[in-house]
């Protein structure tokens, strides 16, 4: 090869490996956009229309979150919904009626930027921490009740992580409910993006991680033809937790898993029988 082909080649390369690390750079610095789809509403905007749901507030350092709150009179205990990672709670919030005729109050907090909340998601540490401070402000109502972690989606990783927490210090969940679980957003990530390095991922959230400290029962759903988390990242963390009961919800997707009768039956007869 002559050297101007190779001078050539080498111009292309080194072009090349600039784009790739230019690409790189901006992973790393716009993380939270490629991640989170916030849908965010106004101050006034009525999220609780009825009268045994409540909007509450909840300060964590820099912001303020959005909060509802089912709530009624003799509950047996709460579910602690941590939902996914796009819309807000006008959305999400959108069975309340299924935990009503269970007996169970519903908490669901929005994170940072979503809905009412305000503030931005920065950090996977400040996540972890919004989840536990939201969790603690309603801790003190369920003494001796039961206590439901359920987590959809993105929310899975940090529903199995205030599992773990919670076990540490003495106060295992009843029931640990993950739905559309990922094993880790690094290995998700490498699944769809094989060329991005997993070190880059700023939020590691590995569900995996947590189940063999989690306590209690462990609940996974999963949509047999979910595009986006395939199921095997659900019979990957029942194969760590081989105590855990697995459904696979047939013909199911991601974002319909929750529509299917069969998914509402399992759940209902899982909070029946605490």
């Amino acid at each position: 090869m002559s050297k101007a082909a190779w001078l050539t080649l080498s111009w292309i390369l080194l072009a090349g490996l600039a784009m790739y690390a230019s690409l790189l750079a901006f992973l790393w610095f716009r993380q939270e956009n490629l991640m989170f789809y916030p849908v965010p509403l106004p101050a006034d905007y009525p999220l609780a229309r009825e009268p045994d749901i409540h909007e509450r507030g909840v300060e964590v350092e820099g912001a303020r979150l959005s909060v509802m709150h089912l709530q009624l009179p003799e509950p047996r205990g709460v579910v602690f919904f941590l939902h996914g990672n796009a819309g807000n709670l006008a959305g999400w919030f959108s069975n309340a009626d299924f935990y009503r005729q269970a007996g169970f109050d519903l908490v669901m907090p929005d994170y940072r930027g979503f809905g009412k909340s305000t503030g931005r998601i920065a950090s996977a540490k400040q996540l972890r921490a919004d989840v536990r401070a939201v969790w603690d402000a309603f801790a003190a109502r369920y003494e001796g009740r039961r206590i439901v972690l359920y987590g959809r989606s993105l929310g899975t990783a940090l529903a199995a992580d205030l599992a773990e927490q919670l076990t540490q210090e003495g106060r295992a969940p009843d029931l640990t409910v993950l739905v559309s679980p990922y094993s880790s957003i690094r290995a998700l990530t490498t699944e769809h993006y094989p060329w991005v390095p997993p070190a880059l991922v700023r939020y590691p959230l590995d569900t995996a991680s947590h189940l063999r400290g989690m306590g209690g029962p462990l609940l996974l759903v999963h949509g047999e033809h979910d595009a986006l988390i395939g199921v095997h990242h659900a019979r990957s963390l029942q194969a760590l937790r081989p105590s855990a009961r697995l459904l696979v919800v047939p013909g199911a997707g991601h974002n319909d898993v929750h529509e299917a009768a069969v998914y509402r039956r399992e759940l209902q007869q899982a909070l029946a029988a605490l």
